[in-house]
């Protein structure tokens, strides 16, 4: 059946059988042979709506090719005459042939969009078809490339909406794809766009910055090529539905719609700099920006954008790349580097002159200098963080001071990191806007700590580091005055801090790391001095005040205090003739002193040279060393260097804040008397607490008789001035230790534990009654040191005692007079008169005793009593002349006693010397509280209170 024969029902019946089989061969026939019928319109209608969509698109690409050109070719092989027509009627045709229902070549977008030729539309429906039917898009490349030339249009869509999803889930992505249908995708509006596109970039830990910049190049930047991108569609007519949903409208200007997807990929950017800056800086590194678009083989060599619409996009990515800066919040110095790399390409963006490699501008240190007021404002802290894209931010706008200050900021930051200190570029940023100075003051003491853990024998290191510091407070630019103030200050991070607390912190930074010489040659021996004495002599003394207080050793060869003298040692020109140095210099001396013996405090903390210093009472401490350290009091000599060294210290002396008031010309002579009358009695009341009463003694009757005396304890000139008419502050007591020690030394009994004297001397061999004697000794010296109001106490003790030397004499006494008898009877021709004169004697002494008597005159019986026994002792145990002498003026009775009296004068013994001296201290000095009246005295007692005699 010939082509001429069919009717046009039945050839379009045919053809749509022949598209729905895919038989491209024979429909291309047909066509050729039905041109009339099939018309180039109805037949991308059948092959739009019958043709199947998982067809591959190379089988009949060719045929579009061939139609459109009209170069049809015809398959001789084909006939009509092999389907099946002749069955139905013409008329059954054309209802067939009705029912069709053939999609429309209708653009699914707006009018004004929507390309005049049908065959485009053809190629777009088709194209949509393919993706909601199949998702087949990775056919749609080889449908649509081969006529890119024909259209703007159609070349826009494909590099716009198919380019961007083909890239993003076959190529760049494929073991993340988005299933996303092609009008869905187009659907998406900007943020949401440039979110999906960018989901995966710089997701793998293997991503470098090509990749980075081939997905903004090659997915963003065709996702918003040309102005199909902002044209919204208008109700679509769906081929199983026949319904569409419809997209409003925006109302914003097709000009500045250009630039909304922009804005959305500088955001991604800004934001990628807080969640993951090598992102960020890897795409600012290698994208170019908006102008930097992969289109593939798609692209026609023609710019989209206009010069002027070029220009503002480059500026914005030049300020979209300031702002990645600021939101790096990344503390590590690789993050500074890449902030450095992000300033560096912005500036060669913008054609200016290039900045040198980080590593020279640390080096250099170059001056900041040209920034002025607008970017130097304190108001200006807040665009840190805050609207960083916004044109009217001053510090991410692309110009030359946003430039300078971000520059300056990276050095600062990079100089603290390096340092040790980790900080960002935003930390430092608000030091230098916001000129706090508590804030700078915070962040120098911990770049000064970090700084301090450098190498210690580096010279070149420390020079480095103190010019680093005196950079970042002015930035190597000139100082500025504030208003109404004449302390200069930098621009720098450290601006608000003074230049002279700056370079007294970098001295004790090399003194505390034993830099001495280098610190002398900066400080003391330059021409150009950077600090004045006073101040050098200020910082030197706290570093080694510093040195002093972190000593765990309290020995002067090594540690802390080693140092803390090496830095005394370091400046000798500018320490000279310091009160405080010498201070300094006792304070380790007496640390030493105090180092050599055994001291640990409560819960066996250990002594540390810090706990002398801060002590409240540091003469206590050597209390404790008596007390650990067991005859330790026998080195007295020792323990009053140190305590005189204490007061040199001005340990002694301090106001509330613990700091030193020492007066060498006023206080000090004072402060030395009381602490050598301090540790004398210490040394005693250690002697005693060991059973040492000797010792104790000697220090009694010896030191005690130096360095104290009443009026340091009884003020009576103060006293005497109060007149009792007005509320007056009684005197200060200037020595309340002396006589408590002398009088504990008095109140010592003897026990088995006592240490024996060495040697008894002159004394009685009678241990009790020399004890006796010695407590008494004691006693007097407590009654000559003490006040008034515990006079009672003492004389008290002093009676008791006086009672049991009575008694122990009158036992001495009573036993030499047995052995007399006995030794009597035991030899022959002894002499009986002896015996009966002594007996008659006692009771005329006994008679006298019962008399009233004073306290005086009752220690003077005791006296003679006890002489009385001891001259038969003596004739027994002495040469027989002696003997005989004593017997016949024994004989003589009554009437020579006054010759008697003056032989035994001139034979005192020591232990009546020392009674007569106690008297005689009694009767002088304290007799007026008793009521008891002065007894003579020889010439020897005499002389004794002519020294004693101070009040």
């Amino acid at each position: 059946m010939a082509g001429s024969e069919v009717s046009p029902a039945k050839v379009i019946l045919l053809a749509v059988q022949l598209s729905a089989k895919a038989n491209i061969a024979g429909l291309e026939t047909l066509i050729s042979q039905n041109k009339k019928t099939l018309h180039t319109e109805i037949v991308l209608r059948i092959l739009l709506s019958h043709l199947p969509e998982s067809l591959e698109s190379a089988k009949y690409v060719p045929l579009l090719q061939r139609l459109i050109s009209d170069e049809l070719l015809e398959d001789t092989e084909f006939s009509v005459a092999t389907f099946e027509l002749d069955q139905l009627t013409d008329t059954e045709a054309k209802r067939k042939a009705r029912k069709l229902h053939l999609l429309p070549l209708t653009s699914p977008y707006d009018s004004e969009d929507e390309p005049s030729d049908p065959f485009i539309r053809f190629l777009v429906l088709r194209a949509l078809r393919i993706d909601e039917n199949t998702g087949l898009i990775t056919q749609l490349p080889e449908l649509l490339h081969p006529f890119l030339h024909l259209s703007s249009y159609l070349r826009t869509w494909t590099i716009s909406t198919i380019l961007p999803l083909l890239r993003l889930n076959y190529e760049y992505h494929p073991e993340t794809p988005i299933l996303l249908t092609l009008p869905k995708f187009e659907d998406l509006n900007n943020k949401i766009g440039v979110d999906l596109l960018l989901s995966q970039t710089g997701k793998r830990e293997s991503s470098q910055g090509i990749t980075i910049a081939r997905d903004l190049r090659g997915l963003v930047g065709p996702w918003t090529y040309g102005d199909t991108r902002w044209k919204r569609r208008k109700p679509m007519v769906d081929s199983k539905t026949a319904s569409q949903t419809v997209i409003p409208l925006d109302e914003a200007r097709p000009s500045y719609e250009k630039y909304r997807p922009w804005e959305e990929v500088f955001k991604w950017m800004v934001d990628q700099a807080n969640i993951s800056w090598r992102t960020a800086v890897d795409a600012i590194e290698y994208w170019d920006g908006p102008g930097d678009v992969d289109l593939g083989e798609y692209g026609d060599g023609s710019i989209w954008l206009d010069e002027d619409e070029q220009q503002y996009l480059e500026r914005r990515y030049a300020r979209a790349a300031l702002a990645s800066a600021y939101s790096i919040s990344a503390e590590s110095e690789e993050s500074l580097i890449g902030i450095y790399n992000i300033l560096s390409r912005v500036i060669a963006l913008m054609d200016r002159d290039r900045i040198p490699e980080w590593q020279s501008s640390l080096h250099l240190l170059s001056p900041v200098t040209d920034i002025d007021h607008t970017i130097l404002s304190r108001k200006n802290a807040a665009h840190l963080r805050n609207a960083l894209l916004n044109e009217e931010n001053p510090l991410t706008c692309p110009k030359e001071n946003a430039i300078r200050f971000l520059h300056a900021l990276v050095i600062s930051a990079l100089l603290c990191t390096k340092s040790g200190l980790i900080t960002t570029v935003r930390e430092v940023g608000e030091l230098a806007l916001l000129q706090e100075a508590r804030e700078q003051r915070f962040l120098f003491t911990r770049l000064m700590l970090h700084v301090g853990n450098g190498p210690k024998g580096d010279d070149k290191y420390w020079v480095r580091k103190r010019n680093e510091i005196l950079w970042l407070r002015s930035w190597g630019a000139e100082e500025i005055s504030e208003e109404g103030t004449d302390t200069p200050t930098g621009k720098g991070i450290f601006g608000k801090l003074s230049k002279d607390y700056i370079e007294a912190e970098i001295l004790k930074l090399l003194l505390g790391n034993t830099r001495y010489d280098l610190a002398q040659s900066i400080y003391e021996t330059s021409p150009e001095k950077p600090l004045s004495r006073p101040i050098v002599v200020d910082t030197v003394l706290s570093a080694a005040m510093n040195a002093y207080d972190n000593a765990t050793n309290a020995n002067k060869t090594r540690g802390g205090i080693k140092k803390c003298q090496d830095i005394m040692q370091a400046f000798p020109d500018t320490l000279n003739d310091s009160l405080k140095v010498s201070q300094l210099e006792s304070l380790v001396t007496v640390t030493h002193l105090i180092g050599q013996y055994r001291l640990v405090f409560k819960q066996g903390e250990p002594f540390k040279p810090v706990t002398l210093r801060v002590h409240g009472d540091p003469i206590s401490i050597l209390g404790k060393v008596l007390e650990q350290n067991p005859k330790s009091y026998t080195k007295i000599n020792n323990f009053v260097d140190m305590g005189r060294a204490m007061a040199k210290a001005g340990l002694t002396v301090r106001d509330i804040g613990g700091e030193s008031t020492l007066d060498s010309q006023k206080v000090l002579p004072e402060q030395l008397l009381i602490a050598e009358k301090r540790v004398v009695s210490m040394c005693i009341d250690a002697a005693l607490a060991e059973d040492d009463f000797e010792t104790a003694y000697s220090y009694v009757v010896t030191r005690l008789k130096i360095v104290a005396g009443p009026s340091h304890s009884r003020t009576p000139e103060i006293s005497r001035k109060f007149s009792g008419l007005v509320a007056e502050v009684p005197p200060k007591q200037l020595d309340d230790w002396s006589w408590r020690a002398a009088l504990q030394a008095g109140k010592y009994r003897r026990t088995a534990q006592t240490v024996k004297p060495s040697h008894l001397g002159n004394s009685t061999s009678n241990l009790e009654i020399r004890h006796l004697e010695q407590r008494m000794e004691c006693l007097s010296q407590a009654l000559r040191l003490a006040p008034k109001a515990t006079l009672q106490e003492i004389l008290n003790v002093y009676r008791r005692c006086e009672e049991e030397l009575e008694t122990q004499v009158r036992q001495e006494a009573e036993q030499e007079e047995a052995w007399d008898e006995q030794g009597d009877q035991a030899i022959p021709g002894g002499f009986g008169t002896v015996g009966k004169h002594n007996n008659t004697a006692s009771p005329m002494s006994r008679a006298a005793e019962e008399a009233p008597m004073s306290l005086f005159d009752l220690s003077r019986a005791s006296m003679a009593r006890a002489q009385s026994g001891f001259s038969a002792l003596a004739s027994l145990r002495g040469n027989p002349n002696e003997h005989q002498r004593t017997a016949s003026g024994s004989s003589t009775g009554g009437n020579n006693t006054p010759r008697e009296g003056t032989s035994d004068a001139t034979r005192v013994r020591k232990r009546d010397q020392l009674k007569n001296a106690a008297v005689g201290g009694l009767a002088s000095g304290v007799g007026w509280l008793i009521g008891a009246q002065p007894a003579p005295v020889n010439a020897a007692s005499e002389d004794d209170d002519d020294d004693d005699d101070h009040w």
